[in-house]
């Protein structure tokens, strides 16, 4: 993990099943699917809902400062935690909740590389007790609003051709085939991409163990659809969790600067009125 730009944000399994159990380290499970932590988790894991815990359900928008501070002191997480995010799907979600992290200003928030999936095929440890635990101070910062875009901000970035767009849906999102996965409710009124972004879904990133690929890999998945960090870069899905998995890669792993995650994503541009859309394979957008 040496070669990425930022090494120290991510860990391994080996490290978590020595570390687990530290006083100042806390690690908690973030799925797509939420039944999986009861199935069986890293011991002394507890598990964050993202339906209900990571999002604000009656104004569609990421945890309000109070919110996230409850959070943390509900899940005994103090300010100088060390706190190691990992979930099923390739850490969809577990990058969804570093973001929000970050975004309140938490110092040491990291991923076990290659999450779920690496650990049961390690034939690692697990355990379905769900840990009691004594609630903790917390006082967020922020949020820090340079880690996302917002609608106007996309707007004029396209308008301007200021920014790099990279849509990380399926390619059948992209070209409007379609307007969400299977079986996800949030969905839009019209399909496509905004004009001028790249396809390049979020799960080309990964490895099929898991893990991230190389950062020599990452730099030519990315590069080849000029997407190399020389100017600022905006990732964009479908509600903002995809799409925050490809924030950190492209900001911590490569370190690009100026990459921000527009969580309204296409749920927000597809069902403005008025909104410029593109439709079909206008550029390379394979699975």
């Amino acid at each position: 993990m040496a070669d990425y730009s930022h090494p120290e944000a991510l860990v391994s399994t080996e490290w978590v099943a020595q570390h687990s159990k530290d006083a100042n380290v806390r690690v908690v499970e973030v799925d797509v699917d939420t039944t999986e932590y009861s199935k069986g988790h890293v011991p002394g894991t507890i598990a964050w809902n993202w339906t209900t815990q990571l999002a604000d359900t009656v104004r569609r928008d990421i945890l309000s400062k109070g919110q996230f501070e409850k959070l943390m002191s509900e899940s005994g997480i103090s300010n100088n935690s060390t706190v190691i995010l990992y979930g099923d799907n390739n850490n969809w979600f577990a990058a969804w909740a570093l973001w929000q992290m970050k975004m309140y200003g938490h110092k040491d928030v990291r991923i076990m590389n290659g999450g779920r999936k690496k650990w049961l095929a390690e034939g690692r440890e697990v355990s379905t007790e769900v840990p009691s635990l004594q609630a903790s101070q917390y006082t967020a910062t922020g949020p820090d609003n340079s880690l996302r875009a917002f609608l106007d901000q996309v707007q004029a970035a396209v308008q301007g051709k200021t920014a790099a767009l990279v849509d990380v849906r399926s390619p059948a999102e992209f070209t409007g085939e379609i307007l969400a996965p299977p079986g996800l409710p949030e969905t839009c009124q019209r399909g496509g991409h905004i004009p001028g972004a790249r396809g390049i879904p979020w799960g080309k990133a990964c490895n099929d163990d898991g893990t991230f690929k190389s950062a020599d890999e990452l730099k030519a998945l990315y590069g080849n659809e000029g997407v190399d960090g020389s100017r600022p870069t905006i990732a964009y899905c479908r509600i903002g969790e995809r799409s925050s998995h490809t924030w950190f890669v492209l900001k911590y792993l490569l370190g690009y600067d100026h990459v921000k995650n527009y969580d309204g994503s296409w749920t927000e541009w597809g069902n403005l009125v008025g909104a410029p859309v593109e439709r079909g394979s206008s550029q390379s957008a394979k699975a």
